[in-house]
């Protein structure tokens, strides 16, 4: 099981039951289906499918699922999208009422400083390049552009995604 990682205002952990209606709202939610690639659901059986399928993998050794919660509350949460051996590629999102306070930034760096402990060398993010506030993030949070962009087909446009990373020089 994923450990609870603690910020100064945030806990990273595996979700519980009790989180359910704050990821269906977030899974839903029109702004963050523009950037964060999630199914469009709109029957609520599918959107809490998906929720048990993410709380699972929030359980499971040796995988990197975490809610992002406030307060007890869950605001958001970060995964894996890509293990390929020394690198992990990871997204995040935060619910738009919680957003421009810095959580985003607070979570990934904490996130980044779990990785390289777990013996990760790379953590790569990617953004859609009008997401301006992600890549934001991923500057404060200490990551770097990487000579690595993507076309991507999401929701019947085409996005250029842009890709940064943190490299442990330590290791």
């Amino acid at each position: 099981m994923n450990k609870e990682i603690k910020t100064d205002r945030l806990v990273l952990a595996p979700m519980t039951e009790k989180d359910e209606q704050a990821m269906v709202d977030i899974l839903t939610n029109d702004e963050i289906k523009q950037t964060y690639m999630v199914p469009d659901y709109t029957e609520r059986e599918k959107v809490a499918a998906l929720f048990e399928k993410i709380k699972a993998i929030s359980h499971t050794d040796g995988r990197f699922c975490v809610g992002i919660y406030k307060d007890g509350r869950l605001i958001g949460f970060m995964n894996e999208t890509g293990v390929e051996v020394e690198t992990i590629e990871i997204g995040y999102v935060i619910h738009p009422s919680h957003k421009n306070n810095g959580y985003a930034t607070e979570a990934l760096k904490a996130a980044i400083t779990e990785l390289f402990a777990r013996g990760y060398k790379t953590i790569r993010a990617g953004f859609f390049e009008e997401n301006i506030a992600s890549r934001r993030v991923m500057e404060k949070a200490g990551m770097n552009k990487i000579d690595m962009t993507e076309e991507v087909e999401y929701r019947g446009k085409t996005h250029h995604c842009i890709y940064f990373e943190a490299v442990n020089n330590e290791k």
